[in-house]
């Protein structure tokens, strides 16, 4: 019987990972470990020393240096104790040396390249200076789209032919009627009257464009609408659009009809997409974007910014806006709160459009090209 693959699965990201990219490696962890068999075998290798996520800049300067010692040193040697084939890591980063073993980096987007200036200089120095060659030392390179594919090309220029597009899956959210909380009544809301986006406030997600459009729909009516935002609403980071946010509630006098619920657990997040009338994506620039398939999963109409990865993932199903259009936006949300048919037609497109993404399909591909590679 020839021997197993093995394959080192990198989860030292889960200590410090957000959003999608947490999504990400604990959905695929998931499906690895249904895997296992005669032909492929999986370590999930993780550091022994918590990671540092204090403010203390002493700390984080040494947590960068910390890190750069588990991906260069400490991650290569427990993967050749372990006697792996494949490092697989999902945090853009492999190691440079390779120990008997081939790499295998996640490229989730060109996000460290197309806005330098949201980074800390160090991390880009680091980053440039590691993962870029490391990536190109791979045997492949995972993206999650074919436009993530592209601008990583575009920037690295690594060969299309090293670059394979896996896409990703929905979340599974759980079941929302065993939790103990219930958004609706903790945030004053009714069924079916709010218009929801789940994600961080950073600038890219343009949800300043978003709010001044809903103030454009609240002017002409529609007077139980709610604006819904599930996530994180730190102010701190140089990436938040925290101020403008604030800016466009102020102006368009919304501060009743606009919520923010900060940090919601599953459960009860999978109760404001149960309850919620349609999902709004007005993003300028994705690597992805998985809550389109969780609010397929939900059966709400979808509407998408026409920009970057968001096609490629909502395909028919999403009704597409110009997200630097802020009139297009108001009169596409309109038109599908003022149209039932269409809402309906919407969530059936969303049903079949979901079928073609799952975890458990992009960890099968993921085992091939990791077969491929040795």
């Amino acid at each position: 019987m020839p021997k197993p693959l093995i394959i080192g699965v990198d989860i030292r990201d889960l200590q410090i990972a957000q959003t999608g990219t947490k999504t990400y490696l604990e959905e695929l962890c998931k499906e690895f470990k249904k895997l296992g068999n005669n032909e492929q075998r999986f370590h999930f290798i993780d550091s022994n020393i918590p990671v540092y996520t204090g403010k203390n800049k002493l700390l984080t300067l040494l947590e960068h240096l910390r890190y750069q010692l588990w991906k260069q040193l400490i991650l290569p040697l427990k993967a050749l104790f372990k006697g792996c084939d494949i490092i697989f890591c999902t945090d853009n980063v492999v190691p440079l040396i390779h120990l008997g073993y081939k790499t295998i980096p996640v490229f989730h987007d060109a996000f460290f390249f197309e806005n330098p200036e949201h980074y800390g200089k160090l991390w880009l120095w680091l980053y440039k200076l590691t993962a870029v060659p490391a990536a190109q030392r791979s045997a492949f390179v995972i993206t999650p789209s074919e436009y993530a594919k592209k601008q990583i090309n575009y920037f690295t220029h690594i060969a299309n032919e090293k670059l394979i597009v896996i896409h990703e899956g929905p979340k599974e959210l759980g079941n929302s009627e065993s939790s103990d909380i219930n958004p609706l009544n903790e945030f004053s809301l009714l069924k079916g009257s709010y218009i929801l986006h789940v994600g961080t406030m950073f600038k890219r997600k343009n949800i300043p464009a978003l709010i001044r459009a809903f103030g454009k729909i609240k002017n002409i009516g529609y007077p139980d609408l709610k604006l819904v935002f599930a996530g994180s609403t730190s102010p701190a980071n140089v990436e938040s659009d925290h101020a403008e946010i604030s800016l466009a509630i102020e102006k368009n006098n919304l501060q009743k009809d606009v919520i923010f619920t900060g940090y919601l657990p599953d459960k009860v997040l999978a109760q404001l997409y149960n309850n919620a009338l349609m999902y709004v994506f007005p993003s300028l620039n994705e690597g992805f974007g998985i809550p389109i398939l969780e609010a397929f999963q939900h059966d709400l109409p979808v509407l998408i910014a026409n920009t970057t990865s968001l096609p490629e993932v909502g395909g028919d199903a999403a009704l597409q806006f110009d997200p630097f259009d802020v009139d297009d936006v108001f009169v596409k949300i309109k038109t599908v709160l003022d149209n039932p048919e269409l809402r309906e037609s919407m969530i059936i497109k969303g049903r079949e459009r979901l079928k073609q993404f799952s975890w458990e399909k992009a960890a099968l591909e993921l085992v091939n090209v990791f077969h491929k590679a040795v």
